[in-house]
């Protein structure tokens, strides 16, 4: 009997451990014999051989894990070339390794990607099949993937209590930013704290939309003039008309590029062309890793995809990533498909411009379109409006 290897890739998310436990679900369930080992800290893990044995995992173990933020084996975004592919392929012969799942987002998909390719052009039979996983919803193809619901529910929550404290002393311009450097999903994902006209958020800015500050400072002096407190949420992603980042690099490395916080930068022109008191809120990790605000159904998705990745791979269906097809958003009703790997390697799936109103909005339909994938927001009470 072949072994199973399940890794996870890239940054963590509150269900990536959802979809391990449908995986390990799934072989218990298919009376899978063989060994099944997690590489501590995903592809740095499987380089250097260092495995976690998940085989005799107990059905109490099994159920802490599926509600376990973070990623319980570890992750990495170890660099993998040509040399570090081969040795991992000899790693798979040498542990007799029939079947290897990663779950990511589109550079892990590039990395179980490439392992088949490896594998394949050495006539290794190997199995490879990738579990989507991303908080930026940046995976192509698959309608949305696993970790960004949750993640959107966080943020939904947060936008709608700072509102809340906004409104009740109006004297800020709270500027707020969420995740998602090239993609605005998840600053989009915050109009749904809004329960009527003239809610909060007020402003949203995508990274998709070249930021102007003249615009920004314009937009902001609205809505203060209207409103006298103001809630503004901003991806981290921002650029400028010439495609630069709004603030600029403070570190770099061989495959990333560290900036300064958005939200501070936005916060002190407001405070400096405007002389109104502005703050900045990042929750960074924390909208990612919170096991309070997981999403209902995207736990029940991530699971779904941990089990229908095992399903392709013990049938032998080879160099795919499972996603999600949407059949229809009122009824909501999903069906998992299977996707080519090389349609999601690397690939990049931006906010649609058609869901951006104005340049600092959404649109009704992309409401429509995430209603379905959050939990409902807890019912607040303000009896500051007047009527108009």
């Amino acid at each position: 009997m072949k072994n199973v290897i399940i890794a996870h890739g890239g940054a963590p998310t509150a269900v990536i451990n959802a979809s391990l436990y449908g995986a390990l679900k799934e072989l218990k369930d298919e009376g899978f014999d063989g060994k099944v080992y997690a590489p501590r800290f995903g592809s740095g893990g499987l380089y250097n051989e260092d495995f976690i044995d998940l085989t005799n995992l107990t059905n109490e173990e099994l159920e802490i894990l599926k509600n376990t933020p973070g990623s319980a084996i570890g992750s990495s975004r170890f660099p993998l070339y040509e040399k570090e592919y081969n040795k991992i392929v000899d790693i798979l012969v040498k542990y007799n390794i029939g079947y290897v799942l990663f779950t990511g987002g589109n550079g892990t998909m590039d990395t179980i990607g490439n392992i088949y390719k490896y594998a394949k052009n050495r006539g290794v039979e190997v199995t490879c099949v990738g579990i989507p996983k991303t908080i930026d919803n940046d995976i192509g193809v698959t309608d949305h993937a696993p970790g960004f619901a949750s993640c959107a529910n966080y943020i939904i929550q947060t936008v709608n209590d700072c509102a809340q404290d906004v409104k009740g002393l109006p004297i800020h311009v709270s500027v707020i930013e969420v995740m998602g450097r090239n993609a605005g999903w998840l600053a989009a994902s915050s109009a749904l704290a809004r329960k009527k006209k003239g809610d909060a958020p007020h402003l949203i800015y995508f990274p998709e939309i070249p930021f102007d500050e003249d615009k920004f400072i314009e937009d902001v002096k609205k809505v203060w003039d209207k409103h006298h407190g103001v809630v503004v949420v901003c991806s981290e992603g921002l650029k400028d008309k010439n495609g630069n980042p709004i603030v600029k690099p403070i570190f770099k490395t061989e495959r990333a590029t560290y900036f300064g916080d958005v939200s501070t930068h936005l916060a002190t022109l407001v405070i400096e062309r405007l002389g109104i008191k502005a703050r900045s809120e990042k929750p960074g990790l924390i909208c990612r890793c919170s096991s309070a605000l997981v999403s209902k159904v995207d736990q029940e998705e991530a699971i779904l995809m941990g089990r229908e990745s095992i399903k392709a791979a013990l049938k032998n269906i080879n160099g795919v990533m499972a996603g999600i097809k949407r059949i229809s958003t009122k009824p909501y009703k999903i069906e998992p498909i299977l996707i080519p790997i090389e349609q999601v390697m690397m690939t990049e799936a931006t906010f649609p411009l058609n869901y951006i109103k104005n340049g600092n909005d959404v649109t009704d339909e992309f409401v429509e379109w995430l209603k379905p994938l959050v939990n409902e927001t807890h019912q607040t009470i303000s009896f500051l409006d007047k009527d108009e």
